[in-house]
């Protein structure tokens, strides 16, 4: 029996949140440019996903994993990126629903951890570049 899950994780960021939104939003494939150690990094895996639902008003996109072995193990894959500014706080929030082919399937933390690892990587990138 299929086991649906949820994982939610925040990275705080000192860069501009808008800065964050855009590479989601319009250029997802330049992290690879910006964390390519983690990006990658260990077991090369591939993931192919789709933007379901783009909020500019709440800086929240949402993915669905449409293509890669992953799906073989947790299938569907939704992915959802929120950022906030809290004024005090500027956060980077996934949120990643999964559902697991069996129950003895460990939650898929370490796909959550990568995704965060990137954050922390384009914050730093964007914190050393020059404002214009």
């Amino acid at each position: 029996m299929a086991k649906i899950g949820k994982l939610v994780r925040e990275v705080e960021i000192k860069s501009d949140i808008n800065l964050v939104y855009e590479i989601y939003k319009h250029k997802p494939n330049n992290s690879a440019v910006i964390a390519p150690d983690k990006v990658q990094d260990g077991k090369v895996e591939s993931a192919k996903e789709m933007v379901e639902e783009v909020d500019d008003e709440l800086h929240k996109i949402v993915f669905k994993v449409i293509e890669g072995g992953v799906l073989e193990v947790y299938n569907p894959i939704i992915l959802t990126v929120n950022i906030e500014d809290m004024g005090h706080k500027k956060l980077v929030i996934w949120t990643m629903e999964f559902e697991k082919a069996n129950a003895n399937i460990p939650d898929p933390t370490p796909y959550l951890d990568l995704l965060c690892a990137v954050v922390g990587d384009m914050d730093a990138y964007f914190l050393k570049r020059p404002l214009w």
